[in-house]
């Protein structure tokens, strides 16, 4: 099979499958592995795949924005996004006000937030918000404005970023549609972008929460340069050049396991 062949057939599997790791690559191909990880350097420089630790994905397009619909009671929970909720969850102290994005990474986050310490949550979604009502341990302010009509109800219009510049946070937990050294991190929409820069510039520590699938990718807005942010948290999926080149910019970059 000429090497261009072999290119096409990699495409073709992940298009397939989601994903081909790298030993995949060398037993169907009989290549080794660093053949295997030149082929997949070569597809991601054309701009045909996105890289990981293991192997490759398929790259996520510019304007991607979620579903209208979803179901955050009942979605299968990929495990890259639980484990990063999971250490995020662990760096919140006893007295701290915390800003929580909505969307899959907030609900997600719900799930391991502590219960025996007291602390408050600003939110900008309702739906996230009804998962408090029964919590003791936790004070919650809601951001109000235009709802989004889809399944977070995020509010993000001028009215929620002005109710945000009022209020001042010990650690905001953020996320977005892409983050690189270069670009920053990057969000789908124009609102979304000026709701979080608000929430970036009152708070003393900014962390972000970002799988494998969107470390090294730019979507269509900036948000804010990536040192604006003090901790990256990613997967061990996530490429190590990417890691390492926003480390060098002095971001804290927090590698999770399985």
């Amino acid at each position: 099979m000429f090497i261009e062949e072999r290119h096409q057939d990699i495409l073709n599997s992940i298009k397939v499958n989601g994903r081909i790791s790298i030993g995949e690559i060398q037993e169907k191909y009989g290549v080794s592995v660093d053949s295997a990880r030149r082929d997949l350097r070569i597809l991601e420089e054309k701009g045909l795949l996105k890289r990981t630790h293991g192997g490759a994905i398929p790259i996520l397009p510019v304007g991607m924005c979620p579903p209208r619909h979803r179901d955050f009671d009942n979605m299968t929970i990929d495990e890259h996004y639980a484990v990063i909720a999971k250490k995020a969850a662990e760096l919140i102290k006893d007295g701290d006000i915390i800003f929580l994005t909505s969307g899959t990474f907030g609900f997600i986050t719900t799930m391991y937030l502590p219960k025996n310490i007291k602390y408050t949550v600003v939110l900008n979604s309702p739906t996230l918000a009804d998962k408090f009502k029964y919590w003791d341990n936790v004070t919650v302010y809601l951001a109000g404005g235009k709802m989004r009509l889809n399944g977070g109800s995020a509010m993000v219009d001028s009215m929620a970023t002005s109710f945000i510049k009022n209020l001042h946070f010990d650690i905001s937990f953020l996320t977005g549609a892409g983050v690189t050294a270069e670009f920053g991190l990057s969000n789908g929409t124009d609102e979304t972008a000026t709701f979080q820069r608000a929430v970036i510039e009152n708070s003393r520590q900014n962390i972000l929460l970002m799988p494998c699938q969107k470390v090294g990718t730019n979507a269509f807005i900036k948000v804010a340069d990536i040192n604006k942010f003090d901790k990256l948290i990613t997967d061990w999926e996530t490429v190590e050049d990417e890691i390492l080149k926003i480390e060098e910019v002095g971001v804290e970059v927090i590698v999770v396991e399985k």
